[in-house]
């Protein structure tokens, strides 16, 4: 049985790359237990079992990227060609080809390790979704209740008080007048 530490650390050897989780060569090869030398050599041999679906070489601008990132070491005077990455069925392709009972071992760390990756992303995409769902059942309910408070408060504003008119006004007695009549 596969441990979880040491899934844990093929998980970690993971990379995305022209949007596909691969490995490394060199992370493969400390893996499967063979020299980077060796596995590469058995990549060549076998060119036919690896479609680019299966394994590509890295451009040097995504290796210099890489470096920058510290996905790749420079130590022991760095990496005189560019590196292969293996998408999963690449891993698996490669473990066939190298024929050891270590390699054989390492494919299913590596297998359940892409397995584990995948559950994780299935997962986080079904509480996105749920997320989404709740927060537009949420936005209706918003809705209806800045309706409510609108309604709550009209009724609670005090009723327009008549508007003073401006200006001076002088209350004065009316002056008594009489009309006098023609006596």
């Amino acid at each position: 049985m596969t441990s979880p530490h040491e899934i844990q650390t093929v998980e970690k050897a993971i990379h995305l790359v022209r949007g596909q989780r691969v490995m490394f060569d060199s992370d493969l090869a400390k893996i499967y237990g063979v020299t980077t030398m060796r596995l590469n050599e058995q990549l060549r041999r076998n060119k036919k079992r690896f479609p680019s679906d299966f394994a590509f070489q890295l451009t040097r601008e995504e290796f210099t990227n890489l470096i920058s990132q510290f996905a790749i070491s420079r130590s022991h005077g760095g990496r005189r060609k560019l590196p292969w990455a293996f998408t999963e069925h690449g891993a698996i392709m490669l473990a066939s080809v190298l024929n050891s009972a270590v390699a054989i071992d390492a494919s299913v760390r590596v297998v359940r390790a892409f397995v584990r990756l995948r559950e994780i992303i299935s997962a986080n995409a079904e509480l996105a979704a749920k997320f989404a769902q709740l927060e537009r059942r949420l936005d209706s309910h918003d809705e209806a209740i800045a309706q409510l408070f609108a309604a709550i408060r009209q009724l609670l504003a005090p009723a327009p008080e008549k508007k003073r008119e401006i200006g001076f006004h002088v209350r004065e007695r009316r002056a008594t007048y009489r009309a006098r009549g023609k006596a």
